[in-house]
């Protein structure tokens, strides 16, 4: 099992891989752990680990993304909700609060019920907007 040195002897979600925290197992591969969220926003809410420790999408090999999505595919088929959010977050301030990467499969069964997001989308200039644009395209 490949993991970063960094916080493995803490991490919640290590252990959980390891099996020396119980967890209700949904899926699990040569690369990714999942089950069932124990504080659930709604009937079904899962989460898909990679096996690797990192903190932040943007530090996981690509293997390991690669290796989720599927997995999180089949368990949204699984929960048969037709409408379900995917929600991954990256840092304190983006509302991460377990320091290793996860996806959340969170099923939308109604308006009132899954999970509830705001959007303030912040409108800007077109002339803004094409400076983002080119400092953006020139770093990919």
């Amino acid at each position: 099992m490949a993991m970063a040195a960094k916080n493995l002897a803490t991490c919640i979600f290590c252990k959980i891989i390891k099996g020396e925290i119980p967890s209700y197992k949904l899926l699990e591969t040569e690369l990714s752990f999942s089950f069932l969220d124990i504080g659930p926003v709604s009937k079904g809410h899962a989460l898909v680990i990679p096996k690797y420790h990192a903190q932040k999408m943007h530090e996981l090999p690509d293997e390991y993304l690669a290796d989720a999505m599927p997995i999180a595919k089949k368990i949204a088929i699984a929960q048969g909700a037709e409408d379900y959010n995917i929600l991954q977050n990256n840092g304190r301030l983006a509302h991460q609060e377990v320091d290793h990467v996860h996806f959340h499969v969170i099923p939308k069964p109604s308006k009132e019920r899954g999970l509830g997001v705001g959007w303030p989308a912040e409108p800007m200039a077109k002339e803004e907007l094409q400076a983002i644009y080119e400092e953006m395209k020139g770093k990919l």
